[in-house]
């Protein structure tokens, strides 16, 4: 599941004509390098979801058949979160699904990532790196055998704790987390779901992903991205 249904407000006015998933990156989409990337790891049935300019993305993409990929798209009349979406399209994932963020550029090792979730046999893995900049999404904290036992959700600067990790937008999940998301209705995993797991006990696995991640959420953090790209020192999928 690929999660690009965010309107990039951040990002106006490049935004106001062109999805957030579909800003581009040396003459192509962010989105693309994301399905070759997807590809390249035996990924070949994706759903994406979508709602801000959904047309844009459905006409360049089609039914992925140029990528080697089947493509179905699930479109959201009302944004329902990162868990919202997927639990919308429940039917599709009735054995472990990988989830993706739709606007991040890794080039990560998904196959590595795939693997160790199912020799662990937990019901959710969430993959991880580390960051210096941690404001601006999820700080993990992991036991001796990489379990997860500390989640802050974009933390302040007074609640960044040592030795954190940063939650790098995939997972790898059993379809039976699922039954923790409400039909129809606004939820995200690490706010809502991975929260209420802890909570009540359940292990999360949290696994250190090989490989870089660039966000693009601002202006500032898009322009270093294609700078990084244009001077080599991210290698693009």
């Amino acid at each position: 599941m690929v999660l690009a249904a965010g309107r990039g407000s951040r990002l106006r006015p490049l935004t106001d004509t062109t999805p957030k998933p579909m800003i581009p990156f040396a003459g192509k989409p962010m989105l693309e390098y994301i399905v070759r990337l997807l590809a390249q790891h035996g990924f070949d049935e994706m759903v994406i979801n979508l709602y801000h300019l959904p047309e844009v993305i459905q006409d360049y993409f089609g039914d992925g058949a140029d990528w080697g990929v089947k493509i179905t798209y699930s479109l959201e009349k009302e944004l329902l979160g990162t868990a919202g979406a997927v639990k919308r399209v429940a039917d599709f994932f009735d054995e472990p699904f990988l989830v993706y963020y739709g606007d991040n550029l890794t080039n990560f090792d998904l196959t590595d990532f795939w693997q160790t979730h199912h020799c662990e046999g937990e019901i959710a893995s969430i993959g991880l790196l580390w960051m210096d900049d941690p404001t601006s999404r999820g700080i993990i904290g992991l036991d001796k055998r990489n379990r997860i036992d500390r989640f802050v959700e974009k933390p302040r600067p007074d609640q960044v704790f040592d030795d954190y990790l940063v939650n790098a937008g995939t997972y790898v999940l059993e379809p039976g987390i699922l039954d923790r998301v409400p039909a129809d209705a606004v939820c995200d995993f690490s706010q809502d779901v991975f929260a209420d797991l802890l909570a009540a006990g359940r292990p999360l696995l949290g696994h250190r992903i090989p490989g870089q991640l660039l966000s693009t959420d601002t202006p500032e953090r898009y322009q270093y991205a294609c700078e990084c790209v244009d001077s080599g020192s991210f290698t693009l999928p």
